[in-house]
C-alpha cells in the first residue's frame, strides 16, 4: 500500500466514530475515550503497515519532546492558532524528524479534529499498550520532589511485590510541589493517594462537618 493510501485509511479511521470493529486490529488491553479511540486506531493502523515499531519510537521521543519543549507544547495546546498554520507547521517539524507518516498523520488529524488538547493522553495510552503486550507494568510515582536514587529503587522493590512474577514494573517519576509531601501511586488501573494535600483536604472536610 502506497504512503497516500495509508494515510487516507487511517484519516478514516481516526475521523469516523463508527469503524467497525471487524476492521480494526484491536490492541490486547481495552482502552476507552478519545485516547482510546485514537491510541487504538494508531495501533491497528501500525499493525497493518508493519510499522508498530518505527511508530511506537516516534510515540516515544514525542512524548519527550514535548515535556522538554515547552514552546512546542504551548504551540500545540494553543486553541487560538488558525487551523491551516497548524497543521502546516506541524507537517514540517515531524517529516525533519522523519516520523512515520503514520505518526504525522495522527497529529494532523488530531488537529483537524480539535482533539489536540487530548495528544498527551493518547501517547500515554498508546504506549500503555505497548507496555501492555511486552508484559510491562506501568507504576508512576508523584512526589513534590525529585525521589534520591536509594528512596527510588526501595520504591522499585516494594512495587515488583504487587505485580505478578511474569511481569515487569515499568517506573515513571513526576514532580507536583502542589502535594506538598508524601506520594501519588498508580500501578496499572490502581490508585493509591498518598500526599499530604489530600490528607490536609480530608482533615478540613472532618473539620467543616464538625464546625
Amino acid at each position: 500500500m502506497s504512503a497516500s493510501k495509508t494515510i487516507l485509511t487511517l484519516t478514516r479511521q481516526f475521523s469516523s466514530t463508527s469503524v467497525k470493529s471487524a476492521a480494526m486490529i484491536k490492541p490486547p488491553v481495552a482502552v476507552f475515550g478519545v485516547e482510546g479511540r485514537y491510541a487504538t486506531a494508531l495501533y491497528s493502523a501500525a499493525m497493518k503497515e508493519k510499522k508498530i515499531d518505527a511508530v511506537e519510537k516516534d510515540i516515544k521521543d514525542l512524548k519527550d519532546l514535548i515535556g522538554k519543549d515547552k514552546k512546542l507544547a504551548e504551540f500545540i495546546l494553543n486553541p487560538l492558532l488558525k487551523l491551516n498554520i497548524k497543521v502546516d507547521a506541524l507537517k514540517k517539524v515531524f517529516s525533519k524528524k522523519n516520523y512515520s507518516p503514520l505518526t504525522l498523520n495522527l497529529l494532523v488529524c488530531m488537529a483537524e479534529n480539535g482533539r489536540l488538547k487530548s495528544l498527551s493522553s493518547v501517547l500515554d495510552c498508546f504506549n500503555g499498550i505497548m507496555s501492555n503486550i511486552r508484559g510491562e507494568i506501568v507504576c508512576e510515582i508523584v512526589t513534590a520532589k525529585s525521589l534520591d536514587a536509594p528512596t527510588l529503587a526501595e520504591f522499585e522493590k516494594t512495587l515488583k511485590s504487587f505485580v505478578k512474577k511474569n511481569e515487569k514494573v515499568l517506573l515513571q517519576t513526576k514532580v507536583d510541589p502542589s502535594i506538598l509531601g508524601g506520594a501519588i501511586i498508580t500501578i496499572g488501573d490502581k490508585y493509591v493517594d498518598m500526599s499530604i494535600a489530600s490528607k490536609i483536604k480530608a482533615y478540613n472536610s472532618v473539620l467543616r462537618e464538625i464546625v
